[in-house]
């Protein structure tokens, strides 16, 4: 149970959840963390499940080396020797939440909110001058609900038993992310268009929709990020799906947004 952020699992639990009876001693950890699925036993000993260690773990990386994100960014269109960004994030995949009548605050970000901060730089520009309100106008050359969307799908949908990344990368023309394995079960890119839902870390995704990272009914890509590319970069995302990955291109806008 080292291995999970315990402030989080709090959180979640308690103002996530809003759990009546959060666990005090170690026993009732553990015992509470099993029946949830964050933990695995095996034989006499007890591990970190990888949804947990995914969603909760301290440093993820140690024990999952596939996990977290990788991030490039590059001046041109095609990938170069030396890249403007070339970053790894490690940590648990949730951040940590005040929660109150008035709304949710974030406290400790996790990856997804890291991510989105490491990137801004790259995915917009802040104008120079500053307007009548006294604040700089950015232009953004990608829905950012759009990028979160397809990111957060990567991370949820993955496949664990490829030891390879998932990579993000930002080029002049477009966002590509690729996330490892076949599309899961009988899964097809129009059917994932049009809607269908059939996620192969059921437990990984159940915990994202309790934080409202994913759509409660699954079909973001449908009814997210296919709108709100066409209606701000007059464009679609492509999908290529193969044995190996699933990769997503975001073609950037071409003027102000």
């Amino acid at each position: 149970m080292g291995c999970l952020d315990e402030a989080r699992l709090q959180n979640y639990l308690r103002d996530i959840l809003k759990d009546p009876e959060v666990p005090n001693s170690h026993a009732e950890w553990e015992s509470r963390l099993l029946s949830l699925g964050f933990l695995a036993e095996a034989g006499d000993k007890t591990y970190c499940s990888i949804a947990g260690l995914v969603l909760f773990g301290k440093n993820p990386r140690r024990y999952l080396r596939q996990s977290g994100l990788r991030t490039f960014a590059f001046a041109g269109e095609e990938k170069k020797y030396q890249a403007l960004l070339d970053k790894i994030l490690d940590g648990p995949l949730v951040g940590r939440w005040d929660v109150t009548d008035s709304g949710k605050r974030l406290i400790d970000g996790g990856i997804i909110e890291r991510f989105i901060e490491q990137i801004t730089p790259f995915v917009s520009l802040e104008a120079s001058a500053i307007d009548e309100h006294f604040r700089r106008k950015t232009q953004w050359f990608y829905p950012i609900d759009a990028i979160r969307e397809v990111v957060v799908n990567a991370l949820a949908h993955r496949d664990w038993t490829r030891f390879v990344d998932i990579e993000v990368g930002i080029y002049s023309n477009r966002l590509e992310v690729i996330s490892p394995g076949a599309l899961q079960n009988s899964m097809t890119i129009e059917k994932m268009i049009a809607g269908q839902r059939s996620p192969r870390n059921i437990l990984i995704m159940e915990v994202l929709r309790d934080y409202g990272y994913v759509d409660y009914r699954g079909m973001g890509i449908r009814t997210k990020v296919v709108p709100l590319m066409k209606r701000m970069n007059h464009a679609e995302p492509v999908f290529e799906a193969t044995e190996d990955y699933m990769k997503t291109i975001l073609p950037r806008a071409k003027g102000p947004s």
